[in-house]
Protein backbone atom coordinates (compact mmCIF):
# COMPACT_ATOMS: atom_id res chain seq x y z
CA UNK A 1 0.00 0.00 0.00
CA UNK A 2 3.03 2.42 0.61
CA UNK A 3 4.08 2.23 -2.85
CA UNK A 4 0.50 2.16 -4.16
CA UNK A 5 0.15 5.80 -1.88
CA UNK A 6 3.50 6.56 -2.62
CA UNK A 7 2.82 6.27 -6.95
CA UNK A 8 -0.67 8.27 -6.46
CA UNK A 9 1.37 10.76 -5.64
CA UNK A 10 3.82 11.26 -7.60
CA UNK A 11 1.76 10.75 -10.83
CA UNK A 12 -0.79 13.50 -9.44
CA UNK A 13 2.14 15.91 -9.17
CA UNK A 14 2.87 15.41 -12.02
CA UNK A 15 1.91 17.21 -15.94
CA UNK A 16 -0.52 13.82 -16.16
CA UNK A 17 -1.93 14.43 -12.81
CA UNK A 18 -2.72 18.09 -13.19
CA UNK A 19 -4.05 17.44 -16.70
CA UNK A 20 -6.19 14.82 -15.78
CA UNK A 21 -6.78 16.86 -12.33
CA UNK A 22 -5.77 14.23 -10.00
CA UNK A 23 -6.04 14.64 -6.36
CA UNK A 24 -2.82 15.89 -4.95
CA UNK A 25 -2.22 17.79 -8.27
CA UNK A 26 -2.71 21.59 -7.74
CA UNK A 27 -5.58 22.10 -10.22
CA UNK A 28 -8.05 24.20 -8.89
CA UNK A 29 -10.80 21.97 -9.83
CA UNK A 30 -9.29 18.78 -8.68
CA UNK A 31 -11.56 15.72 -8.30
CA UNK A 32 -12.28 14.62 -4.55
CA UNK A 33 -10.40 10.65 -4.33
CA UNK A 34 -9.37 10.64 -7.93
CA UNK A 35 -5.81 9.02 -7.89
CA UNK A 36 -3.98 7.08 -10.63
CA UNK A 37 -4.38 3.54 -9.41
CA UNK A 38 -7.76 3.55 -8.87
CA UNK A 39 -8.56 5.30 -12.27
CA UNK A 40 -6.34 1.91 -13.68
CA UNK A 41 -9.10 -0.24 -11.24
CA UNK A 42 -11.95 1.38 -12.78
CA UNK A 43 -11.08 1.14 -16.40
CA UNK A 44 -10.84 -2.61 -15.79
CA UNK A 45 -14.15 -2.91 -14.59
CA UNK A 46 -15.36 -0.81 -17.43
CA UNK A 47 -13.72 -3.07 -19.26
CA UNK A 48 -14.59 -6.29 -18.01
CA UNK A 49 -18.17 -5.08 -17.91
CA UNK A 50 -18.32 -4.63 -21.64
CA UNK A 51 -15.94 -7.24 -22.93
CA UNK A 52 -19.00 -9.06 -24.07
CA UNK A 53 -19.92 -6.41 -26.57
CA UNK A 54 -16.63 -8.16 -28.79
CA UNK A 55 -18.60 -11.32 -29.44
CA UNK A 56 -22.05 -10.28 -28.87
CA UNK A 57 -21.58 -7.24 -31.69
CA UNK A 58 -19.94 -9.83 -34.29
CA UNK A 59 -22.21 -12.38 -33.91
CA UNK A 60 -25.12 -10.15 -34.62
CA UNK A 61 -23.82 -8.10 -36.88
CA UNK A 62 -22.69 -10.84 -38.75
CA UNK A 63 -26.29 -12.84 -38.83
CA UNK A 64 -26.60 -9.77 -41.81
CA UNK A 65 -24.15 -12.18 -43.50
CA UNK A 66 -22.04 -8.79 -44.50
CA UNK A 67 -20.41 -8.72 -47.78
CA UNK A 68 -20.75 -12.35 -48.59
CA UNK A 69 -23.46 -12.99 -51.62
CA UNK A 70 -25.78 -15.51 -51.30
CA UNK A 71 -26.35 -17.55 -54.48
CA UNK A 72 -29.43 -16.99 -56.12
CA UNK A 73 -30.20 -21.14 -55.78
CA UNK A 74 -29.99 -20.93 -52.26
CA UNK A 75 -32.14 -17.52 -51.36
CA UNK A 76 -35.14 -19.98 -50.41
CA UNK A 77 -33.92 -20.70 -47.27
CA UNK A 78 -31.51 -17.31 -46.82
CA UNK A 79 -28.72 -20.11 -47.43
CA UNK A 80 -28.96 -21.21 -43.72
CA UNK A 81 -27.49 -24.45 -45.00
CA UNK A 82 -25.26 -23.25 -47.92
CA UNK A 83 -21.66 -24.07 -46.53
CA UNK A 84 -19.35 -21.42 -48.65
CA UNK A 85 -21.49 -18.85 -47.88
CA UNK A 86 -21.68 -19.77 -43.94
CA UNK A 87 -17.53 -20.24 -44.01
CA UNK A 88 -17.53 -16.41 -45.68
CA UNK A 89 -19.95 -15.50 -42.94
CA UNK A 90 -17.28 -17.10 -40.50
CA UNK A 91 -14.88 -14.67 -41.81
CA UNK A 92 -16.97 -11.66 -41.56
CA UNK A 93 -17.47 -12.57 -38.03
CA UNK A 94 -13.88 -12.66 -37.24
CA UNK A 95 -13.65 -9.00 -38.89
CA UNK A 96 -16.10 -8.03 -36.80
CA UNK A 97 -14.25 -9.80 -34.13
CA UNK A 98 -11.18 -6.96 -34.55
CA UNK A 99 -13.71 -4.35 -35.52
CA UNK A 100 -15.37 -3.70 -32.64
CA UNK A 101 -12.65 -4.75 -30.67
CA UNK A 102 -10.64 -1.56 -32.53
CA UNK A 103 -13.51 1.38 -32.36
CA UNK A 104 -14.11 0.40 -28.67
CA UNK A 105 -10.47 1.22 -28.38
CA UNK A 106 -10.13 4.47 -30.33
CA UNK A 107 -13.50 6.03 -28.79
CA UNK A 108 -12.76 5.10 -25.21
CA UNK A 109 -8.98 6.25 -25.18
CA UNK A 110 -10.11 9.53 -27.03
CA UNK A 111 -12.75 10.23 -25.04
CA UNK A 112 -10.63 10.09 -22.06
CA UNK A 113 -7.56 11.94 -23.64
CA UNK A 114 -9.65 14.82 -24.90
CA UNK A 115 -13.01 15.08 -22.43
CA UNK A 116 -11.46 14.03 -18.86
CA UNK A 117 -14.69 11.68 -18.69
CA UNK A 118 -14.87 8.25 -17.30
CA UNK A 119 -17.46 7.41 -20.15
CA UNK A 120 -16.51 4.10 -22.37
CA UNK A 121 -17.79 3.72 -26.22
CA UNK A 122 -18.21 1.01 -28.43
CA UNK A 123 -20.80 -0.51 -30.81
CA UNK A 124 -24.25 0.34 -29.26
CA UNK A 125 -26.31 -2.66 -28.21
CA UNK A 126 -30.21 -2.23 -29.64
CA UNK A 127 -28.56 0.12 -32.62
CA UNK A 128 -27.12 -3.27 -34.17
CA UNK A 129 -30.18 -5.19 -33.58
CA UNK A 130 -32.03 -2.56 -35.12
CA UNK A 131 -28.86 -2.67 -38.22
CA UNK A 132 -28.72 -6.03 -38.56
CA UNK A 133 -32.23 -7.60 -38.45
CA UNK A 134 -34.62 -4.80 -39.75
CA UNK A 135 -32.17 -2.50 -41.56
CA UNK A 136 -30.20 -5.14 -43.49
CA UNK A 137 -31.65 -8.14 -42.38
CA UNK A 138 -31.00 -12.06 -41.81
CA UNK A 139 -28.54 -13.07 -44.46
CA UNK A 140 -29.20 -9.53 -46.07
CA UNK A 141 -33.30 -9.97 -46.30
CA UNK A 142 -33.62 -6.53 -44.90
CA UNK A 143 -34.14 -3.04 -46.42
CA UNK A 144 -31.26 -2.47 -47.88
CA UNK A 145 -27.71 -4.33 -48.38
CA UNK A 146 -25.13 -4.30 -45.79
CA UNK A 147 -23.17 -1.66 -47.79
CA UNK A 148 -25.51 0.76 -48.19
CA UNK A 149 -26.42 0.28 -44.73
CA UNK A 150 -23.29 1.16 -43.71
CA UNK A 151 -23.27 4.47 -46.05
CA UNK A 152 -26.33 5.68 -43.29
CA UNK A 153 -24.26 5.26 -40.65
CA UNK A 154 -21.26 6.63 -41.99
CA UNK A 155 -23.77 10.15 -43.22
CA UNK A 156 -25.24 9.88 -39.57
CA UNK A 157 -21.71 10.64 -38.03
CA UNK A 158 -20.91 13.82 -39.72
CA UNK A 159 -24.77 14.89 -39.39
CA UNK A 160 -23.74 14.29 -35.50
CA UNK A 161 -20.80 16.44 -35.79
CA UNK A 162 -22.50 19.47 -37.23
CA UNK A 163 -25.49 19.13 -34.85
CA UNK A 164 -22.50 19.13 -31.55
CA UNK A 165 -20.05 22.19 -33.17
CA UNK A 166 -24.06 24.19 -33.12
CA UNK A 167 -24.76 23.28 -29.77
CA UNK A 168 -27.62 21.17 -30.06
CA UNK A 169 -27.32 18.46 -28.79
CA UNK A 170 -25.57 20.05 -25.79
CA UNK A 171 -28.87 22.47 -25.43
CA UNK A 172 -31.05 19.37 -25.72
CA UNK A 173 -29.15 17.58 -22.63
CA UNK A 174 -29.36 20.80 -20.30
CA UNK A 175 -33.42 21.49 -21.61
CA UNK A 176 -34.79 18.52 -20.38
CA UNK A 177 -36.33 19.02 -17.23
CA UNK A 178 -34.42 17.88 -14.01
CA UNK A 179 -36.71 15.39 -13.09
CA UNK A 180 -36.97 13.24 -16.45
CA UNK A 181 -32.89 13.51 -16.27
CA UNK A 182 -33.08 12.07 -12.50
CA UNK A 183 -35.53 9.52 -14.09
CA UNK A 184 -33.17 8.90 -17.31
CA UNK A 185 -30.26 7.84 -14.35
CA UNK A 186 -33.03 5.43 -12.56
CA UNK A 187 -34.48 3.85 -15.89
CA UNK A 188 -30.93 3.11 -17.25
CA UNK A 189 -30.27 1.50 -13.76
CA UNK A 190 -33.52 -0.76 -14.45
CA UNK A 191 -32.12 -1.31 -18.02
CA UNK A 192 -28.74 -2.23 -16.68
CA UNK A 193 -30.77 -4.50 -14.42
CA UNK A 194 -32.77 -6.17 -17.40
CA UNK A 195 -29.06 -6.61 -19.13
CA UNK A 196 -27.35 -8.58 -16.31
CA UNK A 197 -30.87 -10.99 -15.71
CA UNK A 198 -31.57 -12.08 -19.36
CA UNK A 199 -29.99 -14.61 -21.56
CA UNK A 200 -27.71 -12.08 -23.75
CA UNK A 201 -25.35 -10.31 -21.53
CA UNK A 202 -26.62 -11.96 -18.23
CA UNK A 203 -27.37 -14.54 -16.08
CA UNK A 204 -30.64 -16.24 -17.59
CA UNK A 205 -33.13 -15.56 -14.93
CA UNK A 206 -35.28 -14.17 -16.87
CA UNK A 207 -36.65 -14.48 -20.80
CA UNK A 208 -39.39 -13.37 -22.82
CA UNK A 209 -42.94 -14.88 -22.91
CA UNK A 210 -46.25 -15.67 -24.91
CA UNK A 211 -48.84 -14.76 -22.62
CA UNK A 212 -46.39 -12.87 -20.30
CA UNK A 213 -43.97 -10.28 -21.51
CA UNK A 214 -41.00 -11.53 -19.12
CA UNK A 215 -40.90 -15.18 -16.90
CA UNK A 216 -38.92 -16.45 -14.52
CA UNK A 217 -36.74 -18.27 -16.37
CA UNK A 218 -32.79 -19.70 -15.38
CA UNK A 219 -32.93 -23.29 -17.91
CA UNK A 220 -30.51 -24.12 -19.99
CA UNK A 221 -31.21 -22.98 -23.74
CA UNK A 222 -31.58 -26.88 -24.95
CA UNK A 223 -34.85 -26.93 -22.42
CA UNK A 224 -36.16 -23.68 -23.74
CA UNK A 225 -39.56 -24.73 -25.98
CA UNK A 226 -39.93 -22.82 -28.94
CA UNK A 227 -41.20 -19.52 -27.77
CA UNK A 228 -38.02 -19.46 -25.93
CA UNK A 229 -39.84 -20.01 -22.75
CA UNK A 230 -38.15 -22.75 -19.47
CA UNK A 231 -40.57 -25.16 -19.04
CA UNK A 232 -41.66 -25.15 -15.58
CA UNK A 233 -40.04 -28.44 -14.62
CA UNK A 234 -36.68 -26.95 -15.79
CA UNK A 235 -36.83 -23.06 -14.46
CA UNK A 236 -33.92 -22.57 -12.33
CA UNK A 237 -32.14 -25.76 -12.88
CA UNK A 238 -29.29 -23.60 -15.16
CA UNK A 239 -25.89 -24.30 -12.89
CA UNK A 240 -23.99 -21.39 -15.03
CA UNK A 241 -26.85 -19.02 -13.42
CA UNK A 242 -26.32 -20.36 -9.69
CA UNK A 243 -22.27 -19.58 -10.30
CA UNK A 244 -23.21 -16.01 -11.55
CA UNK A 245 -25.80 -14.88 -8.72
CA UNK A 246 -23.09 -17.00 -5.99
CA UNK A 247 -19.67 -15.67 -7.06
CA UNK A 248 -20.66 -12.87 -9.60
CA UNK A 249 -23.17 -11.61 -7.57
CA UNK A 250 -22.96 -12.36 -3.63
CA UNK A 251 -19.71 -12.80 -3.31
CA UNK A 252 -18.88 -9.22 -5.08
CA UNK A 253 -21.49 -7.17 -2.39
CA UNK A 254 -20.00 -9.00 0.29
CA UNK A 255 -16.66 -7.67 -1.18
CA UNK A 256 -18.25 -4.32 -1.84
CA UNK A 257 -19.71 -4.08 1.66
CA UNK A 258 -15.80 -4.39 3.26
CA UNK A 259 -14.27 -1.69 0.51
CA UNK A 260 -12.45 -4.09 -0.82
CA UNK A 261 -10.41 -3.03 -3.73
CA UNK A 262 -11.15 -4.62 -6.91
CA UNK A 263 -15.02 -6.44 -6.02
CA UNK A 264 -15.88 -5.72 -9.77
CA UNK A 265 -13.14 -7.23 -11.69
CA UNK A 266 -12.71 -10.03 -9.06
CA UNK A 267 -15.98 -11.22 -9.70
CA UNK A 268 -16.15 -11.31 -13.02
CA UNK A 269 -12.89 -12.96 -13.25
CA UNK A 270 -13.74 -15.77 -10.56
CA UNK A 271 -16.79 -16.84 -12.62
CA UNK A 272 -15.01 -16.67 -16.09
CA UNK A 273 -11.92 -18.91 -14.80
CA UNK A 274 -14.63 -21.58 -13.64
CA UNK A 275 -16.38 -21.39 -16.21
CA UNK A 276 -13.51 -21.87 -18.65
CA UNK A 277 -12.99 -25.75 -18.75
CA UNK A 278 -14.70 -28.03 -20.91
CA UNK A 279 -15.64 -31.05 -18.76
CA UNK A 280 -17.68 -29.34 -16.47
CA UNK A 281 -21.96 -28.02 -16.10
CA UNK A 282 -21.36 -24.24 -15.99
CA UNK A 283 -18.29 -24.87 -18.96
CA UNK A 284 -19.10 -21.94 -22.25
CA UNK A 285 -17.47 -24.26 -24.38
CA UNK A 286 -19.85 -26.76 -24.44
CA UNK A 287 -19.60 -29.74 -27.02
CA UNK A 288 -21.60 -28.63 -29.69
CA UNK A 289 -20.59 -26.84 -33.25
CA UNK A 290 -20.59 -23.50 -31.49
CA UNK A 291 -19.22 -24.60 -28.47
CA UNK A 292 -16.46 -26.60 -30.50
CA UNK A 293 -15.84 -23.26 -32.93
CA UNK A 294 -15.37 -21.35 -29.78
CA UNK A 295 -13.32 -23.19 -27.95
CA UNK A 296 -10.72 -23.30 -30.90
CA UNK A 297 -10.90 -19.70 -31.29
CA UNK A 298 -10.21 -19.61 -27.50
CA UNK A 299 -7.13 -21.83 -27.71
CA UNK A 300 -5.12 -19.53 -29.94
CA UNK A 301 -5.10 -17.04 -26.98
CA UNK A 302 -2.76 -14.55 -28.82
CA UNK A 303 -4.02 -13.84 -32.25
CA UNK A 304 -4.62 -11.03 -34.91
CA UNK A 305 -7.11 -11.62 -37.06
CA UNK A 306 -7.29 -9.05 -39.75
CA UNK A 307 -10.34 -7.18 -41.34
CA UNK A 308 -10.93 -9.17 -44.40
CA UNK A 309 -14.28 -8.32 -45.65
CA UNK A 310 -15.82 -5.45 -44.00
CA UNK A 311 -13.01 -2.61 -44.21
CA UNK A 312 -14.35 0.56 -46.03
CA UNK A 313 -16.90 -1.25 -48.12
CA UNK A 314 -20.31 1.93 -48.19
CA UNK A 315 -21.84 2.11 -51.44
CA UNK A 316 -22.43 5.26 -52.08
CA UNK A 317 -25.11 4.95 -55.26
CA UNK A 318 -28.14 4.94 -52.83
CA UNK A 319 -30.70 5.82 -55.60
CA UNK A 320 -32.58 3.01 -55.81
CA UNK A 321 -32.86 2.60 -51.82
CA UNK A 322 -33.73 6.26 -51.54
CA UNK A 323 -36.82 5.51 -49.20
CA UNK A 324 -35.28 2.87 -47.47
CA UNK A 325 -31.67 4.58 -47.21
CA UNK A 326 -33.36 7.57 -45.32
CA UNK A 327 -35.53 5.85 -43.09
CA UNK A 328 -32.58 4.06 -41.76
CA UNK A 329 -30.68 7.04 -41.29
CA UNK A 330 -33.44 8.98 -39.34
CA UNK A 331 -33.84 5.75 -37.80
CA UNK A 332 -29.77 5.76 -36.45
CA UNK A 333 -30.18 9.47 -36.06
CA UNK A 334 -33.27 9.89 -33.73
CA UNK A 335 -32.35 6.95 -31.23
CA UNK A 336 -28.54 7.60 -31.32
CA UNK A 337 -29.14 11.01 -30.34
CA UNK A 338 -31.55 10.51 -28.02
CA UNK A 339 -29.65 7.20 -26.69
CA UNK A 340 -26.21 8.48 -26.35
CA UNK A 341 -26.75 12.15 -24.97
CA UNK A 342 -28.91 10.24 -22.37
CA UNK A 343 -26.35 7.98 -21.60
CA UNK A 344 -23.94 10.24 -21.02
CA UNK A 345 -25.34 12.55 -19.21
CA UNK A 346 -26.62 10.28 -16.41
CA UNK A 347 -23.01 8.87 -16.03
CA UNK A 348 -21.70 12.84 -15.68
CA UNK A 349 -24.26 12.66 -13.05
CA UNK A 350 -23.33 9.50 -11.66
CA UNK A 351 -19.75 10.70 -11.14
CA UNK A 352 -20.67 14.24 -9.73
CA UNK A 353 -19.21 16.11 -13.39
CA UNK A 354 -22.71 17.61 -13.84
CA UNK A 355 -22.94 21.18 -13.10
CA UNK A 356 -26.25 22.77 -11.65
CA UNK A 357 -25.94 26.17 -12.49
CA UNK A 358 -25.97 25.42 -16.49
CA UNK A 359 -27.09 21.44 -16.39
CA UNK A 360 -24.19 20.24 -18.42
CA UNK A 361 -21.22 18.43 -17.65
CA UNK A 362 -17.22 19.08 -18.42
CA UNK A 363 -16.32 19.00 -22.04
CA UNK A 364 -19.42 17.89 -23.42
CA UNK A 365 -19.19 19.18 -26.76
CA UNK A 366 -15.59 17.36 -27.29
CA UNK A 367 -17.45 14.12 -25.64
CA UNK A 368 -20.22 14.23 -28.25
CA UNK A 369 -17.88 15.29 -31.29
CA UNK A 370 -15.78 12.17 -29.89
CA UNK A 371 -18.79 10.24 -30.38
CA UNK A 372 -20.05 11.43 -33.30
CA UNK A 373 -17.09 10.52 -35.06
CA UNK A 374 -16.86 6.70 -33.17
CA UNK A 375 -19.91 6.74 -35.10
CA UNK A 376 -18.78 7.56 -38.74
CA UNK A 377 -15.23 5.39 -38.01
CA UNK A 378 -16.87 2.67 -36.75
CA UNK A 379 -19.13 2.46 -40.23
CA UNK A 380 -15.52 1.84 -41.84
CA UNK A 381 -14.68 -0.88 -40.10
CA UNK A 382 -17.99 -2.40 -40.69
CA UNK A 383 -19.73 -1.89 -37.23
CA UNK A 384 -23.25 -0.21 -36.70
CA UNK A 385 -23.36 3.03 -34.77
CA UNK A 386 -20.95 3.90 -31.86
CA UNK A 387 -22.46 5.24 -28.63
CA UNK A 388 -21.73 5.84 -24.83
CA UNK A 389 -21.83 2.86 -22.53
CA UNK A 390 -24.19 2.22 -19.31
CA UNK A 391 -21.77 0.01 -18.36
CA UNK A 392 -19.51 2.74 -17.96
CA UNK A 393 -21.35 2.99 -14.56
CA UNK A 394 -19.20 -0.38 -13.36
CA UNK A 395 -16.07 1.48 -13.66
CA UNK A 396 -17.52 4.68 -11.82
CA UNK A 397 -18.80 2.58 -9.32
CA UNK A 398 -15.19 1.59 -8.59
CA UNK A 399 -14.19 4.50 -8.15
CA UNK A 400 -13.31 6.35 -11.69
CA UNK A 401 -13.63 9.84 -12.24
CA UNK A 402 -11.58 11.36 -14.68
CA UNK A 403 -10.47 10.28 -18.29
CA UNK A 404 -7.75 8.09 -17.24
CA UNK A 405 -10.93 5.20 -16.97
CA UNK A 406 -11.71 5.25 -20.01
CA UNK A 407 -8.08 5.74 -21.39
CA UNK A 408 -7.18 2.79 -19.24
CA UNK A 409 -10.80 0.56 -20.76
CA UNK A 410 -9.53 1.73 -24.40
CA UNK A 411 -6.19 0.32 -23.81
CA UNK A 412 -7.60 -2.82 -23.05
CA UNK A 413 -9.38 -3.20 -25.84
CA UNK A 414 -6.73 -2.47 -27.94
CA UNK A 415 -5.08 -5.52 -25.95
CA UNK A 416 -8.09 -7.70 -26.88
CA UNK A 417 -7.24 -7.23 -30.74
CA UNK A 418 -4.69 -9.74 -29.87
CA UNK A 419 -5.76 -11.50 -27.33
CA UNK A 420 -9.64 -12.18 -28.62
CA UNK A 421 -9.65 -15.40 -28.02
CA UNK A 422 -9.50 -14.45 -24.58
CA UNK A 423 -11.73 -11.66 -23.95
CA UNK A 424 -14.42 -13.10 -26.18
CA UNK A 425 -14.46 -15.50 -24.15
CA UNK A 426 -16.51 -14.05 -20.89
CA UNK A 427 -19.24 -15.48 -20.12
CA UNK A 428 -22.71 -13.58 -19.61
CA UNK A 429 -23.13 -14.75 -16.60
CA UNK A 430 -19.61 -13.76 -15.37
CA UNK A 431 -20.74 -9.53 -15.87
CA UNK A 432 -24.47 -9.92 -15.29
CA UNK A 433 -24.75 -9.55 -11.57
CA UNK A 434 -22.35 -6.88 -12.08
CA UNK A 435 -24.82 -4.79 -14.23
CA UNK A 436 -27.53 -5.71 -11.64
CA UNK A 437 -25.23 -4.00 -8.63
CA UNK A 438 -24.57 -0.88 -10.89
CA UNK A 439 -28.32 -0.63 -11.98
CA UNK A 440 -28.86 -0.42 -8.05
CA UNK A 441 -26.52 2.12 -7.71
CA UNK A 442 -27.88 4.19 -10.38
CA UNK A 443 -31.52 3.46 -8.70
CA UNK A 444 -30.85 5.90 -5.47
CA UNK A 445 -31.58 9.22 -7.53
CA UNK A 446 -35.39 8.08 -7.42
CA UNK A 447 -35.79 10.02 -4.34
CA UNK A 448 -34.53 13.60 -5.73
CA UNK A 449 -37.51 12.89 -7.85
CA UNK A 450 -40.28 15.96 -7.65
CA UNK A 451 -42.75 13.11 -6.58
CA UNK A 452 -45.25 15.68 -5.14
CA UNK A 453 -46.46 17.24 -8.18
CA UNK A 454 -47.77 14.87 -10.79
CA UNK A 455 -46.57 17.17 -13.65
CA UNK A 456 -43.24 16.58 -12.77
CA UNK A 457 -43.56 13.02 -11.37
CA UNK A 458 -45.42 11.01 -14.16
CA UNK A 459 -43.21 11.61 -16.68
CA UNK A 460 -40.45 10.94 -14.60
CA UNK A 461 -42.32 7.34 -13.79
CA UNK A 462 -43.08 6.53 -17.52
CA UNK A 463 -39.44 7.38 -18.00
CA UNK A 464 -38.33 4.67 -15.67
CA UNK A 465 -40.40 2.38 -16.41
CA UNK A 466 -40.95 2.36 -20.40
CA UNK A 467 -36.88 2.29 -20.68
CA UNK A 468 -36.23 -1.72 -19.58
CA UNK A 469 -39.56 -2.61 -20.77
CA UNK A 470 -39.17 -1.74 -23.92
CA UNK A 471 -35.50 -2.34 -23.78
CA UNK A 472 -34.50 1.00 -25.24
CA UNK A 473 -33.46 4.29 -23.61
CA UNK A 474 -34.32 6.43 -26.46
CA UNK A 475 -37.90 5.31 -25.81
CA UNK A 476 -37.77 5.96 -22.55
CA UNK A 477 -37.21 9.65 -23.52
CA UNK A 478 -39.23 9.84 -25.60
CA UNK A 479 -41.88 8.69 -23.84
CA UNK A 480 -41.26 11.36 -20.48
CA UNK A 481 -40.18 14.42 -23.03
CA UNK A 482 -43.91 14.00 -24.82
CA UNK A 483 -45.89 13.36 -21.70
CA UNK A 484 -44.02 16.10 -20.37
CA UNK A 485 -44.94 18.30 -22.55
CA UNK A 486 -48.55 17.38 -22.85
CA UNK A 487 -49.36 17.24 -19.60
CA UNK A 488 -48.00 20.84 -18.67
CA UNK A 489 -48.87 22.53 -21.78
CA UNK A 490 -52.71 21.67 -20.91
CA UNK A 491 -52.44 23.05 -17.40
CA UNK A 492 -50.72 25.95 -19.20
CA UNK A 493 -53.88 26.63 -21.54
CA UNK A 494 -56.20 25.58 -19.12
CA UNK A 495 -55.06 28.29 -16.52
CA UNK A 496 -54.58 30.78 -19.47
CA UNK A 497 -58.43 30.45 -20.54
CA UNK A 498 -59.98 30.38 -17.32
CA UNK A 499 -57.70 33.64 -16.52
CA UNK A 500 -55.85 32.09 -13.94
CA UNK A 501 -58.58 30.90 -11.82
CA UNK A 502 -57.83 26.84 -12.47
CA UNK A 503 -55.04 25.78 -11.57
CA UNK A 504 -53.59 22.53 -9.68
CA UNK A 505 -53.93 23.07 -5.62
CA UNK A 506 -50.20 22.47 -5.85
CA UNK A 507 -48.53 24.33 -8.83
CA UNK A 508 -46.76 26.08 -6.40
CA UNK A 509 -44.59 22.65 -5.71
CA UNK A 510 -43.59 22.13 -9.26
CA UNK A 511 -39.75 22.49 -10.36
CA UNK A 512 -39.64 25.53 -13.10
CA UNK A 513 -38.24 25.29 -16.42
CA UNK A 514 -37.09 27.45 -18.82
CA UNK A 515 -35.57 27.03 -21.88
CA UNK A 516 -33.42 30.01 -20.87
CA UNK A 517 -30.60 27.97 -19.58
CA UNK A 518 -27.50 29.53 -18.09
CA UNK A 519 -24.78 29.66 -20.42
CA UNK A 520 -27.47 30.28 -23.39
CA UNK A 521 -28.20 28.14 -26.75
CA UNK A 522 -25.19 28.77 -28.48
CA UNK A 523 -21.55 26.58 -27.78
CA UNK A 524 -19.11 28.02 -26.07
CA UNK A 525 -16.91 28.54 -28.92
CA UNK A 526 -19.50 30.54 -31.05
CA UNK A 527 -20.05 32.86 -27.40
CA UNK A 528 -16.18 33.46 -27.54
CA UNK A 529 -16.06 34.88 -31.11
CA UNK A 530 -19.09 37.24 -30.91
CA UNK A 531 -17.42 38.36 -27.51
CA UNK A 532 -13.95 38.54 -29.04
CA UNK A 533 -12.78 36.90 -26.26
CA UNK A 534 -9.49 34.17 -26.58
CA UNK A 535 -10.60 31.73 -23.58
CA UNK A 536 -13.53 31.91 -21.14
CA UNK A 537 -12.52 32.57 -17.58
CA UNK A 538 -12.24 29.65 -15.43
CA UNK A 539 -15.27 31.01 -13.03
CA UNK A 540 -17.51 30.77 -15.95
CA UNK A 541 -17.27 26.74 -15.28
CA UNK A 542 -19.49 24.92 -17.80
CA UNK A 543 -19.05 27.77 -20.35
CA UNK A 544 -15.60 27.48 -20.92
CA UNK A 545 -15.64 23.84 -20.66
CA UNK A 546 -14.96 23.14 -17.04
CA UNK A 547 -16.77 21.98 -13.74
CA UNK A 548 -17.57 24.80 -11.53
CA UNK A 549 -15.80 24.70 -8.57
CA UNK A 550 -18.17 24.48 -6.77
CA UNK A 551 -20.82 22.07 -8.78
CA UNK A 552 -20.99 19.46 -5.96
CA UNK A 553 -21.15 21.47 -2.81
CA UNK A 554 -23.13 24.69 -3.52
CA UNK A 555 -26.15 23.06 -5.53
CA UNK A 556 -30.38 22.54 -4.34
CA UNK A 557 -30.31 20.11 -1.45
CA UNK A 558 -31.63 17.20 -3.41
CA UNK A 559 -29.14 17.25 -6.04
CA UNK A 560 -26.67 17.82 -3.38
CA UNK A 561 -27.79 14.50 -2.04
CA UNK A 562 -27.47 13.07 -5.00
CA UNK A 563 -23.94 13.73 -5.89
CA UNK A 564 -22.94 13.16 -2.27
CA UNK A 565 -24.99 9.91 -2.37
CA UNK A 566 -22.52 8.89 -5.42
CA UNK A 567 -19.66 10.03 -4.39
CA UNK A 568 -20.68 8.24 -1.20
CA UNK A 569 -21.19 4.76 -3.33
CA UNK A 570 -17.70 5.11 -5.22
CA UNK A 571 -15.63 5.42 -1.70
CA UNK A 572 -17.65 2.33 -0.57
CA UNK A 573 -15.89 0.40 -3.36
CA UNK A 574 -12.77 1.76 -3.29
Amino acid sequence: MGFIDNANRAVARSVVGKYFRLEGSGHPLERKDARFFTEFRAGLATFFAMAYIISVNSTILSDTGGTCVCPPDSMSDLCATNEEYLLCVQVVKRDLVTATAAISALTSFCMGLFANMPIALAPGMGLNAYFAYTVVGFHGSGMVPYEVALTAVFVEGFVFVGLTVLGIRQWLARAIPASIKLATGVGIGLYLTIIGLAYSAGIGLITGAVSTPLELAGCKQEFMDETGVCPGSYKMRNPTMWIGIFCGGVLTVMLMLYRVKGAIIFGILLVSIISWPRNTEVTYFPKTPLGNDSFDFFKKVVTFHPIQKTLAVQEWNVSQYAGQFGLAFITFLYVDILDCTGTMYSMARYCGAIDERTQDFENSGIAYTIDAMGVTIGSLFGCSPVTAYIESGAGISEGGKTGLTAMFTGLCFFIAIFFAPIFASIPPWATGCTLVIVGSLMAQSAKDINWRYMGDSIPAFLTIAVMPFTYSIAYGLIAGICSYILINTLVFIIEKTSGGRVVPPNKDEKEPWTWRLPGGFLPPWVQRVFSGRKREPESDGIAAGQISENSSTHNTSGEKHYIQDKQAAGEKIM
